[in-house]
């Protein structure tokens, strides 16, 4: 299993993971779109922006392995932007190729685009004032 090193490990203040440490021992945990609906809390939005501009840092439109990505955290985004780089694409591989759909990732989180270099928030600073 590959691991992206530089990629943060957690969204900062929270605990939501964007890697793991280890593989397991029995397979990669299968990637499967997660329906995101548009009550889910304003900290799960958070944490996908937080993701989608960390894999936009490290990867920008180029595909890339998902090695120790999350993947409870990739199947929030895939099947929309992050897509499959590969055919046939195998949802339970560390050494599948992603790739982030550019244009739909424009659509759902366009502040990771606006920002350019900047991060949307402070990694000094906890997100302990959102609404739960």
């Amino acid at each position: 299993m590959l691991k992206h090193r530089g990629f943060p490990g957690r969204l900062p203040g929270t605990d939501f993971q964007f890697v793991i440490r280890h593989a397991n021992k029995e397979g990669a945990t299968r990637i499967v779109r997660r329906e995101r609906h548009a009550d889910r809390k304003r900290v799960d939005r958070m944490a996908d922006l937080g993701f989608m501009q960390a894999l936009w840092d490290n990867f920008g439109a180029e595909p890339f392995v998902r090695g120790n990505l999350d993947a409870g955290r990739l199947s929030w985004l895939f099947g929309r932007e992050v897509v499959p780089a590969e055919d046939p694409f195998d949802p339970e591989s560390y050494d599948a190729m992603l790739k982030i759909d550019v244009r739909r990732a424009r659509v759902s989180f366009p502040e990771v685009f606006e920002l350019g270099d900047e991060v949307p928030h402070d990694p000094e600073e906890p997100f302990d004032d959102w609404p739960v």
